[in-house]
């Protein structure tokens, strides 16, 4: 018998059912010439279609073999998934006041299960999961959660563990921080030891992520799927002192050595390269300028799919410094998102918005009319206007601001979805945005922040299409 052969045609993206059959129904068979079909066979990385380019594997990579290597031959010693919860309904929520409820709900819930558990005669024969209750509007379990009951271990709730996560992109949660209650902190107890620590993550789309890859740097704990199997490179990492050295620095608070992140081998690579004066924190910025780049992106779409990154450094000297200086530049407004001045030309009922809001000064302002409860486009399609609620409409949105994308859709239809009321269908949580803006006592907040976001994603491609060109084949 001969070996099986395996053809292979792209009928495209976004076809409906119909329009597929159709193509297959008019081809009647496979051995049609007219479909085109192709004959595949996988390359050396096993790759049937969409193949790697193999110019990818003369680039640097991002990420060492072997995380805390001082000897990485990488651009970074160490990386980490964002936090997987398992249950984020109950770790995560816009109201401050909201997530303390529901953290000591399920806390007072799981201690009465334990308690139960080992009340019974024969515990110690019986597995955990046979004996609790699922039900689902106070807990969701875990075989962590199942495995501590076991083990007779007792829950608290410490409300200083509360702190503000990236979520999703351009989306700020309150988030309960207590290991015990995360599936899996990976690597980010040592990027963020302590609620408030000091640091910085490019965050990339994960191995095996099917949306095209994007970034996005955060200064807050990351969430898993904040970019897709989030991948992060810090700035920094930090290190919990021993004895000894807690006694050599006890006039010191802090009880961690902060280490740079960014590898000896690198900046000894673009020293040489580029002269002596390039620290680290330049490196960073190259790294999250060049990720941006477009024909980077399409070039090696597939390779950034199945693997991580790797970058070349540049040629030039003053290409290097380009990049670092609109990585600098990206991440100040990736940033600082919140605090950016809405584009002159987006209008709000009409009016240019300076004009908006000097008539909106003259008189009182009702609470309801900054509340959301889900943004809209007045039409599939029309992305110029977006309804806010029934008071406001933001129109004249400029095109290129949808060109931003990140995390599979644009940053302005991110906050679209994230900042709408919803309810977890099975612990029948309430998650509204609309808290945030209370408790933070700006009832304009959701509307300043979609403002915002429409001219970061603006300020951005501006940036974008300045980057520098590179010889990437």
């Amino acid at each position: 018998m001969s070996k099986a052969e395996i053809f292979y045609k792209d009928i495209g993206d976004y076809l409906s059912r119909e329009e597929k059959l159709r193509i297959v129904r008019e081809g009647g068979s496979i051995l049609n010439p007219a479909l085109g079909m192709t004959r595949l066979a996988p390359n050396e990385h096993g790759d049937w279609i969409h193949t790697r380019n193999s110019n990818f594997d003369d680039f640097i990579p991002l990420a060492p073999e072997k995380k805390f290597d001082k000897g990485a031959q990488a651009f970074f010693t160490l990386y980490s998934l964002g936090i997987a919860t398992n249950k984020d309904a109950w770790l995560y929520n816009y109201s401050l006041d909201k997530l303390e409820k529901n953290v000591k709900k399920m806390v007072a819930f799981y201690n009465g299960q334990r308690i139960a558990y080992h009340k019974l005669p024969d515990a110690k024969k019986r597995e955990a999961k046979d004996c609790v209750e699922y039900d689902l509007s106070k807990i969701t379990w875990t075989d962590m959660f199942l495995k501590d009951i076991e083990d007779d271990v007792a829950y608290t709730v410490e409300n200083n563990k509360i702190c503000t996560s990236l979520y999703r992109p351009f989306t700020r949660l309150q988030f309960f921080n207590e290991k015990q209650f995360i599936q899996r902190t990976y690597q980010q107890t040592k990027l963020f030891p302590e609620n408030g620590s000091e640091n910085r993550l490019i965050c990339v789309s994960g191995v095996g992520v099917t949306k095209n890859f994007s970034c996005i740097i955060t200064e807050l704990l990351p969430d898993l799927e904040v970019i897709g199997k989030s991948q992060c490179f810090p700035l920094y990492w930090y290190e919990k002192k021993n004895a000894a050295q807690s006694e050599l620095f006890r006039d010191s608070a802090d009880a961690y050595i902060r280490h740079d992140a960014v590898s000896d081998f690198i900046l000894d690579q673009a020293k040489t390269r580029y002269g002596g004066k390039i620290i680290k924190e330049d490196i960073f910025y190259y790294v999250y300028g060049i990720l941006h780049h477009p024909e980077y992106r399409r070039i090696f779409a597939n390779d950034l799919k199945k693997m991580l990154p790797r970058l070349p450094l540049v040629e030039k000297a003053a290409d290097f410094w380009a990049f670092s200086k609109a990585g600098r530049d990206l991440a100040d407004l990736h940033l600082n998102y919140e605090d950016q001045p809405p584009l002159a030309e987006i209008c709000i009922n009409g009016m240019e918005i300076e004009k908006w809001r000097a008539e909106t000064g003259k008189r009182r302002v009702e609470s309801g009319e900054w509340k959301v409860h889900q943004m809209k486009f007045p039409a599939k399609g029309q992305k110029d206007t977006i309804l806010y609620n029934a008071f406001l409409t933001i129109s004249n949105i400029p095109p290129k601001a949808y060109t931003y994308i990140v995390n599979g859709k644009s940053a302005i239809e991110w906050i679209m979805e994230r900042y709408a009321i919803t309810t977890h269908k099975e612990s029948g949580i309430q998650n509204n945005p609309n808290d945030w803006a209370e408790e933070h006592n700006n009832p304009q907040y959701i509307l300043d922040l979609l403002l915002s976001v429409i001219a970061v994603s603006a300020q951005t491609m501006d940036i974008v299409v300045g980057l520098p060109d590179v010889q990437w084949e």
